[in-house]
């Protein structure tokens, strides 16, 4: 027995800034306006983290090896990320999501989901709205968005990437399971390729397909997940718009044009991403208990190390004794590391005032005081000022030659 679908009141949008590293690179370098665009790692190793559709014509996409996509078009002109520009129209965009919505749900950098209850006598209609909140993104932040309407949130993801760049899709009320029918099963939440090749195999193709097999079928062949696509099959998600997700993890990893030879090496640079880690948790008022450790190497074989602290830290040589202390865990004799990466999790908000332990060592306020400085110097004057002497000016993040990133996990709030 299938539970009612979401009532038909209320509307809900998702927003995705189209490809929009690329277009940020374009609307700052007008030059580059109509050629294709790669923003990614030039190197060997280098990855896509966006391509501009012109680019996408040739069968470029992001996530791919930055080799692949040369020899797909080699043409295309390669542009280093730039991750404050990118921030910076961000937090343009999503101030403007806040006007037409309280209720705003991050899912990443540069797309949204909006619930427009009750907003109908500010905005009008869902579709008025979305029109309304393309065009003040384009006056606000010279980029363009695709939206996507409808009254559950995966459909409206669904929406919004089916009329790209700057499209409007609607799905209204009573048209959701013909709009679902014709759909690859691939198209659904939940259905990866591993997913997919088995539905297939079995002469599954098309949602409407899946839609006849039945819940029963599904959970004897997937169990809970096989009933969870049966639901999203029925155009099924009671999951609401959460405004307040509070980080999951924090991290930064690199992968890098050269491999990295050696315990000393690696240090290095478990140094500098345990820097830019400890950063973001003063940013946020944040310290972590869980220290994860990253690393893979040149046969692509990868290995993850976790430890609970005693104590939770925001304090990058806390965070970088830690992740040395996984690594010691790690078979490293013998091998070259592509990518490592350090990242944090078990988050505790610093308490409000600290009555000081007359037994612990002296430094211990010290430390916080010192680590909260550096960050924020580091927020004023770039990642550069005051960096670790101890992890090697070769090894700052930006001159790898590959590529850096920095990761939030989110999830709903507790």
């Amino acid at each position: 027995m299938l539970p009612a679908a979401m009532p038909d009141t209320g509307a809900i949008l998702h927003v995705d800034m189209d490809a929009f590293f690329a277009s940020v690179e374009v609307r700052d370098d007008p030059s580059l306006r109509g050629k294709p665009v790669l923003v990614g790692g030039a190197g060997a190793r280098g990855v896509v983290a966006a391509a501009s559709y012109e680019a996408r014509v040739f069968g470029c996409r992001s996530a791919q090896p930055m080799s692949v996509a040369l020899r797909l078009c080699p043409h295309a002109v390669v542009i280093p990320p730039r991750h404050d520009a990118y921030a910076a129209a961000s937090r343009q965009a999503f101030e403007v999501f806040a006007r037409f919505s309280p209720l705003v749900e991050a899912l990443s950098i540069d797309e949204a989901f909006l619930d427009l209850t009750g907003t109908e006598r500010l905005h009008g209609s869902p579709r008025q709205a979305a029109e309304a909140l393309r065009a003040a993104v384009v006056r606000t932040t010279d980029l363009t968005c695709s939206v996507g309407i409808a009254h559950v949130k995966f459909l409206a993801k669904i929406a919004s990437g089916m009329n790209k760049p700057g499209g409007l899709t609607e799905i209204p009320p009573g048209t959701e399971l013909a709009f679902l029918a014709p759909l690859p099963i691939g198209a659904l939440w939940g259905v990866g390729p591993r997913t997919e090749q088995k539905l297939i195999e079995r002469g599954v193709r098309t949602v409407a397909d899946l839609r006849g097999l039945g819940e029963v079928t599904l959970a004897r062949w997937f169990g809970d997940h096989g009933r969870h696509l049966h639901r999203l099959s029925h155009a099924i998600d009671e999951r609401s718009v959460i405004p307040d997700r509070a980080a999951r993890s924090i991290g930064h990893e690199d992968t890098y044009a050269v491999d990295v030879v050696g315990v000393d090496a690696l240090r290095r640079h478990l140094l500098s991403q345990s820097t830019r880690v400890a950063d973001r948790l003063v940013a946020q008022k944040l310290r972590a208990r869980t220290i994860h450790l990253k690393i893979r190497d040149h046969r692509f074989i990868t290995e993850t190390r976790q430890c609970t602290l005693a104590t939770a830290t925001d304090d990058h040589r806390e965070i970088h004794r830690a992740a040395c202390r996984l690594l010691a865990a790690v078979e490293t004799d013998g091998r070259k590391f592509r990518l490592t990466g350090v990242s944090v999790a078990g988050f505790e908000a610093p308490p409000g005032s600290v009555q000081l332990d007359l037994l612990a060592p002296a430094e211990a306020p010290r430390n916080e005081a010192v680590q909260a400085v550096l960050s924020a110097v580091r927020e004023r004057f770039g990642h550069q000022a005051l960096f670790p002497a101890d992890a090697g000016a070769e090894r700052r993040p930006g001159t790898t030659g590959a590529i850096t990133r920095s990761q939030e996990r989110r999830g709903r709030a507790k």
